[in-house]
């Protein structure tokens, strides 16, 4: 039965006490003092215990017994109450001293069937958790407890509920509902209990497990050390690094700066990322060749022989080898060794068309000096740090492709092939060529500072040799620090040299061929080297070889009796079908507008023709088409051709008005490839007037050289490239400009036999020379 009393007000600022608690309230507090004296001036122990929370009453209280008033330890006034039971709050009354009297309505708990069993499953809830916790008293105390409102109420001492959570159960009187959340609470604490035990199992172990590996790591080093002392070994792995560094004859900038890595590598904790880097830099210096070098070879005779046999033709980059050679052969006698710190290496760039033995040369020169070779292909490199390295900050930092180059030579004097240096590029990442600079640098080189290593290497004594495909493409700066040796391909007589001494045998080798299997006559290697291949180097030529002897190879195979293969020019039609380059001049040129040029290309030297025509009067049309996928120089040579013609026609005896009155249309065939440059000046000059006269132009006749609005035949490059071009294509004639004349000295001798040059620096010699004479002139002639 509810009971209503008239209580003084006790307010507990946020902290709920539900019944059955026992709480000490400290009196030096106004409100608490007010409560007791006036509970005491009424006759009476009871009062009201109210918790405020955020400065809020709230609806429900505790009725509490004084007990005892007295004293703590410290001095100040205190009274001890015990909750009895719930009471909600009513209206205020009147009482004596100063404190608030209010109503309050005792509320009885309600314990049905449902409120046991959930009493039931929570105290197994809140005795796990308190085992837990290793609280064993009060386990036993909680045992003792069967009803199941007294077991809610002890949730007020629990301390994973919050004030919120615990004032909900006070203002709650349903036993049921109060253990209903008391379960779900309990659950969910225990949940986070279990994860908080997984993580500090988890953290336990990894301390032990740290602290297991630096005991075992200690007892290690106590061992080595022990073994060492024994032996007369390192230590340690720093002292090992130390002894190695001081036994390496390193020069002394270097060991220098690998004793304060050293240092350093003592001076850091095992765990430190830093300790793999130290240690990969030091094993990277270590491995340098600082004091190797190969002794030089200085058999000159010896080392020609080696290049001719390796070698047919090539005689520029032969003899600046044996310059090389024969100069360090007299430094060495004379005692010139280290000059101002500088060695006498040497920076040579070879430049010349695919497949005329630009790479292989290198490894050559390699062994006729006696020295090692290393390749460094550069083709397709944008990075800067693939030249110079990457800085040791970076993770996976490496040295740059030179050192490492230096590194696999094991020499600090090499040969260094940087093939296809003109194929590099730029890009955010930075120019690899202005890093070349540097590195081909005779008068800078012997102090190379790489990112990665960051001291001085000495590439003064590596012989670098550059290779490319097209001069333009290499930057001027790089290109002033190499000496430039131009490689122009082969004459006729050399490719057929060169493939049967060298890729004959090589190609039978692959074949699973001998020489005696296999016979190819020199003619048939001449008839394929000039109509069905037609190229600078001998790529296509050794494809052409090895297609043959494949397909002897697979006779064999199919059991047909060959005894011995004997290859003649009448049998290559049989194996590889007609011959896909025939002489065409005389074709292309047999109608007037066609003029013969000779133009230098990636591939070397090629034969270009550029047709002329004139539109129809009717057609109303005028002025000038080009066709051909012509460049702008290009493009201004047929502009200056047209001009000179317009102006100096007349003399010439030309019919110039047709130049303004029709239009003219100029076309270079092979309308799909690229064409620039000024060279062909002269031959569209020629198929202008040509057309204009109706005279032909001379089937033999091959023409080159920049036309100037005056008529004056300038000078143009890659003549030995041009003429080799014109005797592979059976052109006899050539017109040279005059002052190309020394370049003449560059061609082989057998290809000037067969070729008749006219120096010309005139337009007017040209044409003399060029055209066909007209009809009179023939018959005065016969």
């Amino acid at each position: 039965m509810s009971e209503t009393l008239n209580l003084p007000v006790l307010p507990l600022d946020d902290v709920v006490v539900l019944p059955g608690m026992v709480v000490p309230v400290r009196l030096a507090e106004a409100e608490a003092r007010a409560a007791i004296d006036a509970a005491q001036a009424a006759g009476q122990s009871k009062i009201l215990l109210v918790p405020r929370l955020d400065g809020k009453y709230a609806k429900a209280g505790t009725v509490g017994e004084i007990e005892q008033i007295g004293r703590l330890p410290g001095g100040q006034k205190a009274a001890v109450v015990r909750s009895i039971s719930r009471a909600k709050i009513g209206a205020a009354t009147s009482g004596p001293g100063a404190a608030l009297w209010v109503e309050a309505t005792e509320l009885d708990d309600v314990v049905d069937e449902r409120a046991r069993e959930l009493a039931k499953e929570y105290k197994n809830l809140v005795t796990a958790i308190l085992q837990r916790r290793g609280a064993w008293q009060v386990v036993d105390q909680v045992a003792q407890v069967n009803d199941p409102a007294q077991l809610a109420d002890l949730a007020g001492y629990a301390p994973y509920l919050t004030e919120e959570q615990k004032l909900w159960l006070l203002e709650t009187p349903q036993v049921t509902e109060r253990l209903e959340k008391l379960v779900t609470w309990a659950q969910e604490h225990i949940a986070e209990l279990d994860v908080a035990e997984t993580i500090n199992k988890d953290v336990k172990e990894g301390v032990e497990k740290q602290q297991r590996e630096f005991l075992l790591r200690q007892q290690l080093a106590a061992i080595r050390k022990e073994l060492a002392e024994l032996d007369g070994k390192p230590a340690s792995e720093e002292q090992d690094y130390r002894a190695r560094v001081e036994e390496a004859d390193l020069p002394e900038h270097v060991e220098k700066a690998a004793l304060a890595e050293v240092d350093k590598l003592e001076r850091t904790s095992e765990q430190s990322p830093e300790v793999g880097w130290i240690r990969t830099w030091l094993d990277t210096v270590l491995d340098m060749p600082w004091n190797n070098r190969t002794e030089d070879s200085y058999d000159i005779r010896g080392a020609r022989a080696v290049l001719d046999a390796d070698h047919a033709g090539l005689d520029d980059v032969k003899e600046r080898i044996i310059e090389y050679l024969a100069v360090r052969r007299r430094r060495a006698d004379r005692g010139l060794g280290v000059v101002g710190g500088r060695r006498s290496g040497a920076v040579l760039a070879l430049v010349g068309p695919p497949g005329v033995g630009k790479t292989s040369l290198g490894e050559s020169v390699a062994r006729a000096m006696g020295r090692e070779f290393v390749r460094v292909a550069l083709g397709g490199v944008r990075d800067e740090a693939e030249i110079r390295g990457h800085r040791r900050t970076y993770v996976g930092a490496l040295p740059g492709r030179i050192v490492r180059a230096i590194k696999e030579a094991g020499s600090m004097n090499p040969v260094v092939l940087l093939d296809e240096i003109d194929k590099v590029g730029a890009d955010y990442r930075g120019d690899p060529t202005a890093a070349l600079l540097e590195v081909l640098d005779p008068a800078q080189n012997h102090t190379f500072r790489d990112h990665y290593l960051e001291v001085e290497l000495d590439l003064s004594d590596v012989v670098f040799l550059a290779t490319a495909n097209v001069l333009e493409s290499i930057p001027g700066p790089l290109l002033d620090r190499m000496e430039l040796v131009q490689l122009d391909g082969y004459t006729e007589e050399e490719k057929v040299v060169i493939a049967r001494d060298h890729l004959l045998p090589r190609q039978l080798d692959r074949a699973g061929l001998t020489a005696e299997d296999v016979t190819f006559e020199d003619d048939a290697l001449r008839l394929l080297a000039a109509e069905y291949t037609r190229e600078a180097g001998v790529r296509q030529l050794e494809r052409g070889i090895a297609r043959v002897l494949r397909k002897v190879t697979t006779k064999l195979a199919l059991g047909e009796d060959l005894k011995s293969v004997r290859i003649e020019a009448k049998d290559l039609k049989e194996y590889l079908g007609s011959p896909k380059f025939k002489p065409e001049s005389g074709e292309r040129t047999s109608v007037p507008g066609v003029a013969t040029g000779l133009a230098v290309t990636g591939v070397g030297g090629d034969v270009l023709f550029v047709e002329a025509s004139l539109a129809d009067k009717e057609t109303g049309h005028t002025g000038v088409t080009l066709t051909g996928q012509l460049g702008d120089v290009m493009k201004e040579s047929a502009q200056i051709a047209l001009s000179y013609l317009r102006s100096r026609g007349a003399e010439l005896e030309l019919p110039v008005g047709d130049l303004s009155e029709r239009n003219i249309h100029i076309h270079v065939p092979a309308g799909a490839v690229p064409k620039d440059g000024p060279s062909a000046g002269v031959t569209m000059t020629t198929a202008l007037a040509s057309l204009l006269s109706g005279r032909p132009v001379r089937s033999e006749v091959a023409m080159t050289g920049e036309v100037s609005l005056t008529g004056r035949v300038l000078p143009i490059g890659g003549v030995k490239q041009k003429l080799l071009a014109a005797h592979r294509m059976g052109l006899t004639t050539i017109l040279l400009p005059k002052r190309n004349e020394p370049d003449l000295e560059d061609v082989p001798e057998t290809v000037l036999k067969e070729l008749t040059v006219h120096l010309v620096s005139d337009v007017r010699e040209v044409l003399n020379l060029a055209l066909e004479p007209t009809t009179s002139e023939a018959a005065l002639a016969a």
